[in-house]
């Protein structure tokens, strides 16, 4: 093991949500405005992971006020307090770029992996 991954096992989270593709996902970040500090919930659905190790991320898609607001977060990056699943998706695609032409329903519309 060299030096750059003895320095990349370090920045890595343990407690990392398993998510995929597909999942809707309450994302809670660390804001800091002034000297104070909060957290904000950013809620939507994940429509694409990349990367690997402290490089991974994944970019989260809702619609808010009739338009659509993407945020893509690092998986290990401190300023997210945590990652919680609030439903399962069952896709068949590793992107869903494809959602970001849909309008309304049809945008948030993924089918559970409970209907099967």
């Amino acid at each position: 093991m060299n030096i750059i991954d003895k320095i990349e096992a370090e920045q890595l989270k343990d407690e990392v949500a398993d998510f995929n593709v597909g999942d809707t996902l309450k994302v809670h970040t660390r804001v800091v405005e002034g000297g104070k500090e909060r957290i904000q919930i950013f809620q939507g659905l994940c429509i694409g992971r990349k990367g690997s190790s402290v490089n991974a991320s994944f970019t989260v898609r809702k619609i808010s006020y009739g338009e659509g607001v993407e945020r893509v977060f690092p998986v290990h990056t401190p300023r997210i307090a945590k990652i919680e699943v609030v439903s399962r998706g069952k896709v068949r695609r590793a992107k869903l770029n494809y959602l970001r032409e849909r309008i309304g329903k049809r945008a948030l519309l993924v089918k559970s992996a409970d209907n099967k």
